[in-house]
């Protein structure tokens, strides 16, 4: 069964191409060379899209050949969100154009100054957000929680073509749980904690909750904790829309009782769910995620 490792696909060659295209050839036409590479994805990563298969066919109710484009129309807007990365972390944001869904609340959520917790998913493209708030003088700190799995070397390839260096910070999760203390510390600051709840590795604590009409399993730590330090919860996603325009989600966790990590999961699937219905196509699990393939 091919579960989620803790780190993504991906070599730095791929982001080379990327920027070389982005450099020479502007960004449109770099979309352009993702008709190649979202076939040989389609054709050849036999276990990736027997899964996105059955997300689409079972869990979304398409055809046989709906689901059969999809894949490769997944494929294909998963690379236009990371050339739209990339090209925005080296410089070309102005190209760009953006609207916000619930920004008040963000800001609310400062003005408490209790720091506040973000939960976003692997839809979308989050990374980007903090390029945005800063064109509408949203001056936080912002801690990305994260396993220290990820492929470091794709990382500081990122940030030697990027024109400014990210401002976000990385809370690295730790065995001892020392990363508990970096939370709280950042917590006190005023700061944002941010996790992505819909990935969860083999071996780490997990809850269940049901989505797209199937229960799954979701990490633990982002909800465990969440409901514990009593500070407001918003749900993000910076979501692609046509052309090279964003549009990014904040939604308030509603009426979550203290201590209530199942209760707050809960909340969370049915927003998520949400937007997976409204942008089929960007969510980026390629996975077994229902543990329901052979």
């Amino acid at each position: 069964m091919n579960k989620w490792k803790g780190k993504s696909k991906g070599t730095v060659l791929g982001y080379r191409i990327f920027v070389w295209c982005i450099r020479n050839i502007g960004i449109r036409s770099s979309y352009g060379v993702l008709y190649f590479v979202a076939a040989y994805y389609s054709l050849f990563q036999k276990k990736s899209n027997q899964y996105i298969l059955y997300y689409f066919q079972k869990r979304l109710n398409y055809g046989y050949w709906k689901s059969k484009a999809s894949i490769f129309k997944s494929y294909f807007t998963f690379g236009k969100v990371l050339i739209d990365k990339t090209a925005i972390s080296a410089g070309l944001r102005g190209k760009y154009t953006y609207e916000f869904d619930g920004i008040e609340n963000l800001r609310n959520l400062l003005a408490a100054k209790k720091g506040g917790v973000l939960i976003s998913a692997h839809i979308g493209n989050f990374e980007i957000a903090e390029h945005f708030f800063a064109d509408i003088d949203f001056d936080c700190q912002i801690n990305l929680v994260t396993t220290d799995q990820e492929v470091t070397v794709i990382k500081e390839y990122l940030e030697s073509v990027a024109v400014k260096k990210s401002n976000i910070k990385f809370i690295y999760v730790k065995e001892d749980m020392s990363h508990i203390f970096e939370i709280n510390k950042a917590l006190s600051d005023n700061e944002l904690i941010c996790f992505t709840g819909d990935r969860y590795f083999e071996g780490s604590k997990y809850l269940e909750a049901e989505l797209l009409g199937k229960s799954a399993k979701f990490p633990a730590g982002p909800f465990l904790i969440a409901s514990r330090l009593g500070v407001p919860v918003v749900y993000v996603y910076v979501m692609k829309e046509n052309n090279l325009h964003y549009h990014l989600y904040a939604r308030v966790a509603q009426n979550i009782k203290n201590r209530d990590s199942q209760g707050l999961l809960q909340s969370y699937v049915q927003n998520l769910e949400t937007m997976v219905k409204k942008y089929p196509l960007q969510w980026f699990n390629y996975f077994d995620f229902w543990d329901d393939i052979d």
